[in-house]
């Protein structure tokens, strides 16, 4: 592999390593002592592995630079009182130019114009395909590609690119301009195309690697596939945090698969297989490793692995070589409206024929398979990803291959190991304003009470809260819903579909939300057993008791507001108790404390609708005695949550008030006997009950 390759490889895993969230100044001690431990390599006349741990450790300490700017980015943005919104390449620094930036989005917002025009109800699907818009994609549509193992076609990826590039070398060399001004002359209009899209990570890859090449053609230098493929890397790596970005990780990974796919194929195919055949197995070769490269990053962040990638893309791709140059083509004519009008209606077959793909490959039963890894599982899978590439590109791939075995081997086992702690542990999960309150059981399963909240193309369940449950690990068993306000139940569809619980159980009140209603369509399609809470009601799980208190369907029977019929939950262990309730109200707290008073007193409280001032009324907090009261709210949320009279009424009773808007994620873990808090980077044993 080329010097470069490695340099640009070494610098980005110590970028890696610098971002990981758990990482703090210690990784610069770590990457000194690795660089100073190479340092006797150099004297035996290695400098390679030297200069590699020179970098790994420089892109550790560039990526802790970029954390502590952030940080104070934070801190100031959290005390000014005016703040001004525009893109920029980090969160401080200011953005491009206002009519640069301007001019931009004019044209994005033209060519999308002209694209709704042109391609009608196939719109939306042309916008991701052209202009790296997603943002009228019909969910529906996202999901079955995603099923399909074909998501990547929806945004701009390097093959999108690629393709127009090479349509454009075709289009000139055609208009007789001589091959190399062709070569430049598409090169230039490539990087204007990137640039006016936004610049996605993998067009930018994309592009980079044209110019590489291009310029390696018409000087006549050989370059390696692999050299090119670094410094594509290396351009989007110019700010720093980009690589944690999902995109600059697949684009990179998938195109290392094909590289060495593309190796292999010219090592081992057979001379007598010529024609069609040799490209049909090659492209087969070179689907299936891409697809096993980047499943571990698709199964970390989408919660699914499809099964039928290989094929799918194996068919989409044709289809994708004639589409996107006829897409480009129909908006370059746009100002011609005939002419465009033409193109775009011989493109609507191509169009089908790509969403046909989807759909079928969607349509295969077991063809997608949800998955949620832990974060050793996902590291032990892109361990083995990593060594399968280079076990296709290598003369000698049986030492790779048996590391690659070994990572596989660990990732299988790692699930079967036992993750509990012995303890029973609550996990307030910061989501804004919203709830999830996760309880980690003595045998590390897990009971999910809320999901937390929606927005326009995302929720806290893909955002949050799944990749928190997947890093400490361990199954879902139950799934509690207090009601079906978006805040509270946005994410359960997604967390339903990629953690699998064992059972549903919410208060069924009628006329739930939208989200509530795909929460039961998703729980319906998967088979997760649904069942309405009934008080007095007690499950065991894992040693843990848990019991529904309300509310009683008498009570919600002439209910409007779904806050009033929350889910109240006592959850016991050993001689310690937690009440959690929801969003109720004070009406329900009065019917609680009328129909179960003695099951009402608790150690730790989850205070009511995020601390409102129509819950937590005083003849409910004497009847709980709590110790701590835990907040799940919004930092400078729009509500005034939580409410003055609420903090004061609990701060009176001596009650320790811990809050998600400032301290983050709370938990709160107990053996049966004692509690143990840590919030906010501390860790503390509250004060003891009172007599």
């Amino acid at each position: 592999m080329p010097l470069i390759a490695w340099a640009v490889a070494a610098y980005a895993a110590g970028l890696l390593a610098g971002f990981m969230p758990a990482v703090t100044s210690a990784a610069i001690v770590v990457s000194a002592a690795v660089a100073l431990g190479a340092l006797p390599l150099a004297r035996r006349g290695r400098p390679v592995p030297l200069a590699c741990a020179l970098l790994v450790a420089s892109g550790a300490c560039v990526a802790l630079d970029s954390r502590r700017a952030d940080a104070a980015c934070a801190a100031r943005a959290a005390v000014a009182r005016e703040w001004s919104v525009a893109r920029s390449a980090t969160p401080c620094a200011p953005g491009a130019g206002d009519a640069w930036q301007q001019a931009l989005e004019s044209w994005r917002a033209h060519a999308g114009a002209s694209i709704d025009t042109l391609f009608g109800a196939d719109g939306p699907l042309v916008r991701a395909l052209l202009i790296a818009d997603r943002s009228a994609l019909d969910p529906a549509l996202r999901d079955r590609f995603a099923a399909a193992g074909l998501v990547h076609v929806l945004s701009i990826s390097g093959l999108h690119v690629a393709i127009i590039a090479e349509s454009m070398i075709v289009a000139l060399s055609a208009l007789r301009v001589g091959r190399n001004r062709a070569r430049f002359g598409a090169l230039v209009l490539t990087v204007v195309y990137v640039a006016a899209i936004g610049a996605p990570l993998p067009a930018m890859r994309s592009a980079a690697m044209l110019a590489v090449r291009t310029l390696g053609r018409v000087w006549q230098r050989p370059i390696s596939p692999w050299a090119a493929l670094a410094l594509g890397a290396a351009v989007p790596l110019i700010n720093p945090r980009n690589v944690t970005s999902l995109g600059w990780q697949l684009t990179v990974g998938g195109f290392a698969a094909i590289t060495a796919a593309g190796i292999w194929c010219k090592r081992n195919l057979s001379a007598d297989l010529r024609g069609w055949r040799r490209q049909l197995v090659r492209n087969l070769v070179v689907s299936t490793l891409a697809t096993l490269v980047t499943a571990p990053l698709v199964a970390w962040t989408f919660g699914r692995v499809s099964l039928v990638a290989p094929v799918t893309n194996l068919l989409a791709a044709p289809v994708l070589a004639a589409l996107q140059p006829a897409l480009f083509l129909a908006l370059l004519l746009a100002p011609f409206h005939g002419a465009a009008a033409f193109v775009a209606d011989a493109a609507h077959p191509l169009l089908a024929a790509l969403d046909g793909i989807a759909s079928s490959g969607a349509s295969v039963p077991h063809g997608a398979v949800a998955v949620a890894p832990s974060l050793v599982v996902a590291v032990s899978a892109g361990a083995a990803a990593l060594a399968l590439v280079v076990a296709a590109s290598s003369r000698h791939a049986a030492r790779p291959l048996a590391a690659a075995s070994l990572a596989l081997a660990a990732a299988c086992w790692w699930p079967l190991t036992p993750v509990g702690s012995g303890e029973l542990e609550l996990h307030a999960i910061d989501v804004g304003q919203g709830d999830a309150i996760a309880l980690r059981t003595p045998n590390g399963r897990w009971i999910l009470v809320d999901a937390g909240r929606m927005w326009n193309g995302g929720d806290a369940g893909r955002s949050v809260i799944i990749p928190y449950l997947r890093r400490l690990g361990g199954d879902v068993v139950l799934f509690v819903l207090t009601h079906p306000h978006a805040d509270h139940v946005g994410g359960a569809a997604t967390v339903l579909r990629a953690l699998h619980p064992l059972a549903y159980r919410d208060a069924a009140f009628a006329g739930g939300s939208t989200p509530y209603r795909l929460s039961l369509a998703a729980a319906s399609e998967l088979g997760i057993p649904w069942a309405r809470v009934h008080p007095g009601e007690t499950l065991s799980i894992d040693g843990v008791s848990v019991t529904f208190l309300a509310p009683d369907s008498t009570w919600t029977a002439h209910l409007k507001d779904p806050n009033l019929a929350s889910t109240v939950t006592l959850v016991r262990y050993g001689d310690v108790r937690f009440l959690l309730t929801g969003d109720a109200e004070g009406p329900e707290e009065e019917w609680l404390v009328a129909h179960a008073p003695g099951l009402l007193r608790a150690d730790v409280l989850k205070v009511a609708h995020h601390g409102s001032s129509t819950s937590t009324t005083s003849s409910f907090l004497d009847r709980v005695q709590p110790r701590v009261a835990v907040v799940s709210v919004g930092a400078g949320n729009s509500y005034g949550h939580p409410g003055a009279d609420v903090m004061r009424s609990l701060l009176d009773r001596n009650v320790e008030v811990l809050r998600t808007d400032q301290l983050g994620t709370i938990v709160v873990r107990t053996d049966g006997r004692t509690l143990h808090v840590s919030a906010g980077g501390a860790e503390w044993t509250p004060a003891p009950a009172r007599p």
